[in-house]
């Protein structure tokens, strides 16, 4: 019906058509979180995206094998390879083990990814449950040449791996650039190049999280986990690996030069990068006071914030921006994603809710070609690159035609039995299979709206207008508008 899937290569600089290794199977590896802090909304745009990703590929009957990491050792404070391990310090700081630290954070995470019906991966592995395999890659790296040791710490020599290969190709920078942009840090003088990256730092005696190794007590650096578990769980070289693109340089630099230096080949064969976050036009961070939380949107505490935002509106919020693109968070942005969101949710009950029957309805090609052009326009959009925003521009021209089967203006004869189940499958499987978007009522209070439409329709029969009205006025409070069609009274989401 469509095109083959293609993906735009952050490491060639173009998009490529996607080719598993072994297909049908696809792994892909994407950075997860490091767990001493809350979720920031970056991340969250960059879960969303990935689980996109992974529905899409599984819509498309392939077997994804997803692997997301938990970082909960080795990410350091300060500049390049010093500083304290950010979990070690949370735990300091309130007097608890790092364990406990890194379990309140990762429940966090995962209630934040519930909130945005964000899928669970298939694996998802901690840096502290593979220190064995980190240290057995340290060693394959220092025997092939491409690391030493000092001090109690070993390096990643750059240098030396720039001889045969070319560091900095993902993030198309020029060692010798970055050699002199480097300036001096404390405890530099460790290495034999500013540019050297610790792959296992010498714990210092007050250090909480260490662990024996043939160089003593210490802790791996933080590029060497996702190296060591995606070749543990995907292979040597794997499909996709994917992050927000502030990991580029040097989170998956270090990545590729380490997985090279150990097996003398590229680990991965499509990276996908997703784009920041701004606010109004300016980038989102703390010191600006215009970052927000995910619990801080939905409950709208912040002062930036006119109301709050349901989580399946912001997860349509993000959707309708390519994941590569800028995404500017405003108020008006967001009620205009809340009422797009409404409007397709609201024709998601009505397309679960039509059956297809003779009318009568004399057959119209014109029609039925612009609903196959739009039903292949949403497979088109999804095989260019993952591309959600053109993919939600063809579900509201389905969701047009589902109105007017709905409001009878379009007889079902008109386009037949055929069209009308690829119509409405289509509609449904994209919108909860594909873009992971929920109606977000409980069956409880479509219940309640329910039993109130028998109230109200009674009310109607027997000519009691003030209590229709009142019905009306309550449901309106709670976002529910009600509408009187010709086959009866049925309920919406107000927009």
């Amino acid at each position: 019906m469509a095109q083959e899937l293609q993906i735009f290569n952050s490491l060639t600089g173009k998009k490529e058509v996607f080719k598993p290794i072994n297909p049908p199977f696809v792994g892909m590896y994407v950075c997860g979180p490091t767990v001493y802090s809350d979720v920031h909304l970056g991340n969250v745009r960059t879960f969303i995206s990935f689980d996109v990703v992974y529905r899409y590929l599984t819509f498309l009957d392939y077997k994804v094998r997803y692997v997301r990491n938990i970082t909960d050792v080795g990410h350091l404070e300060g500049d390049a390879d010093e500083g304290e391990d950010k979990i070690a310090k949370k735990a300091k700081l309130e007097n608890l083990e790092p364990m406990e630290i890194v379990q309140r954070y990762t429940n966090g995470f995962h209630q934040v990814t519930q909130m945005f019906n964000i899928l669970p991966p298939s694996i998802e592995p901690s840096a502290t449950g593979h220190i064995v395999e980190q240290i057995e890659m340290i060693q394959t790296i220092l025997d092939k040449g491409f690391a030493y040791e000092s001090n109690g710490s070993v390096y990643f020599d750059v240098s030396k791996y720039n001889e045969k290969h070319d560091y900095g190709k993902l993030s198309k920078r020029v060692l010798e650039d970055m050699m002199a942009g480097t300036r001096e840090l404390d405890g530099q003088d460790e290495k034999r190049n500013p540019i050297d990256f610790a792959i296992w730092k010498n714990a210092s005696p007050e250090h909480l999280m260490k662990w024996q190794s043939p160089w003593g007590l210490g802790f791996p650096g933080w590029h060497l986990e996702c190296s060591v578990m995606g070749t543990k769980y995907l292979g040597e070289t794997f499909d996709i690996h994917g992050g927000g693109m502030d990991l580029k340089f040097p989170h998956h630099e270090c990545e590729i030069a380490q997985s090279i230096g150990a097996y003398g080949q590229d680990p991965v064969n499509y990276w996908l990068h997703t784009n920041m976050l701004t606010v109004n036009g300016q980038k989102m961070s703390k010191s600006l006071g215009n970052s927000f939380l995910p619990e801080e949107l939905i409950a709208g505490s912040h002062e930036l914030l006119d109301q709050p935002y349901s989580p399946m509106t912001v997860r349509f919020f993000m959707l309708q921006s390519h994941y590569s693109s800028t995404l500017d968070f405003s108020n008006d942005a967001l009620k205009a994603a809340q009422k797009g969101y409404k409007r397709l949710i609201n024709g998601l009950r009505i397309a679960k809710s039509l059956e297809f029957k003779d009318d009568g309805g004399d057959r119209n090609e014109e029609v039925i070609a612009e609903i196959k052009e739009s039903i292949t326009g949403c497979h088109e959009a999804m095989n260019d690159d993952f591309n959600t925003a053109l993919t939600i521009g063809h579900l509201f021209t389905l969701l047009k035609k589902i109105n007017s089967l709905y409001t009878e203006g379009l007889q079902m004869g008109a386009i037949g039995e055929d069209v009308f189940t690829d119509l409405i499958s289509t509609f449904v499987t994209f919108i909860e299979d594909v873009l992971g978007l929920l109606e977000e009522n409980t069956a409880d209070s479509k219940d309640i709206i329910n039993s109130l439409l028998v109230v109200y329709k009674d009310a109607k029969h027997n000519k009691d207008y003030d209590k229709v009205d009142q019905i009306r006025a309550e449901l309106k409070s709670s976002g529910i508008v009600l509408k009187d069609m010709k086959s009866g009274v049925d309920w919406a989401y107000e927009e």
